[in-house]
């Protein structure tokens, strides 16, 4: 395999439900109209980095002055800002369609019902088995950053902190209604409220109505970090070693940047090849490509991989690299049983082989 320049996109998103999504699989039945064949591609490797990024918005409350003095807090937001977490990194390994490598499964007539799973995009999954994707962890941490984020309640402005005239009186009157709070939880905690909720969903509901109330009044003290999880990628086809390849950059004043952006720390990608298929000369190549007959997989390489960021490795592991592997094939023998047909299940970012069942 030549070195060359790898090809990095970057991308922005927000996490909508539809990244959320599942790969798309299609079952697609050899018969008659299509030649009892169908089309699938084999893939190259893709690796997608995806940045798992909180905005905290920062914004102080109107008593924050009095919050040591009334509750006792002394962290309390004094000012409004905004500042950014980078939380995680996470590696996937997805493979995107090699249009120099397309090909046909074949079967014979009359084959007991052949089938082939494909991804939406051609990539082959499976032959003769069902298969179901599998969430990615990517799609499930976007789904419960969404599933985190909630609105805080309005505090309840009763007319006595209405009608308080100064900054210093209603931050009194306020403070009390949070001690009054936490005395109505506490009475109906321990059995003591003279209207006790009638069951036990009604006094769930009731305690969570108090803590939501002193929350909001709180948050007239301390202030309020309203924090929003967004997710960035960049995705890399490496077709060689990567020696601090710049992903994107961060700031905790700006979030993620282009990699081009100096207003960020860069977060570099480290892939040094442990496990490289002999490079052939294009005779060498030409005659074994000729020599495969059947169902053509890859059988990939593999590489070692870290993503750092000032220093701090943020991932490190090992990755499978259809780019420095090789391909091999199944014999078409092995699916002329017409009684009990081979079933294959591929590994469909990579096209190689995860299980054969006969």
């Amino acid at each position: 395999m030549k070195n060359s320049i790898p090809m990095i996109c970057l991308l922005l998103a927000l996490a909508t439900p539809s990244a959320f999504s599942q790969t798309r699989v299609e079952k697609k039945i050899a018969m008659k109209s299509n030649g009892y064949g169908v089309t699938y591609s084999l893939p190259k490797t893709s690796l997608v980095v995806t940045a798992e990024v909180t905005k905290v918005t920062c914004k102080a409350g109107p008593y924050f002055k009095y919050a040591g003095k009334h509750l006792g807090v002394k962290d309390a937001v004094m000012s409004d800002h905004v500042y950014y977490e980078l939380n995680k990194v996470y590696l996937q390994n997805k493979g995107v369609p090699d249009d120099e490598n397309t090909y046909i499964v074949e079967f014979k007539p009359k084959t007991t019902a052949p089938f082939v799973y494909l991804t939406s995009d051609g990539l082959l999954c499976a032959i003769n088995a069902d298969y179901t994707p599998t969430e990615s962890v990517v799609a499930v941490a976007k789904r419960s950053a969404q599933a985190a984020e909630k609105a805080p309640a309005p505090a309840v402005m009763t007319e006595e902190l209405l009608m308080a005239g100064s900054v210093t009186r209603q931050a009194e009157v306020a403070a009390r209604q949070i001690y009054k709070l936490r005395e109505s939880r506490m009475d109906i905690l321990s059995g003591e409220a003279d209207n006790m909720p009638p069951d036990g969903e009604a006094m769930k509901i009731v305690l969570q109505q108090l803590n939501d109330q002193e929350q909001a009044l709180t948050a007239l003290f301390v202030g309020e970090k309203r924090r929003k999880t967004t997710f960035h990628e960049a995705r890399v086809v490496p077709e060689g070693d990567l020696d601090h390849e710049v992903l994107f950059r961060f700031s905790e004043k700006l979030g993620i940047l282009d990699a081009d952006d100096l207003g960020g720390t860069p977060i570099y990608l480290n892939l040094k090849a442990t496990d490289r298929a002999p490079e052939l000369d294009p005779k060498e190549a030409e005659k074994k490509s000729k020599a495969l007959k059947g169902i053509i997989y890859n059988v990939p390489g593999k590489a070692n991989v870290e993503i750092e960021m000032a220093g701090d490795k943020l991932y490190r592991g090992e990755v499978q690299v259809v780019q420095f592997g090789t391909h091999e094939a199944l014999a078409p023998v092995m699916f002329e049983d017409k009684k009990a047909p081979i079933k294959v299940i591929f590994y469909p970012e990579t096209g190689a082989i995860k299980q054969i069942i006969q």
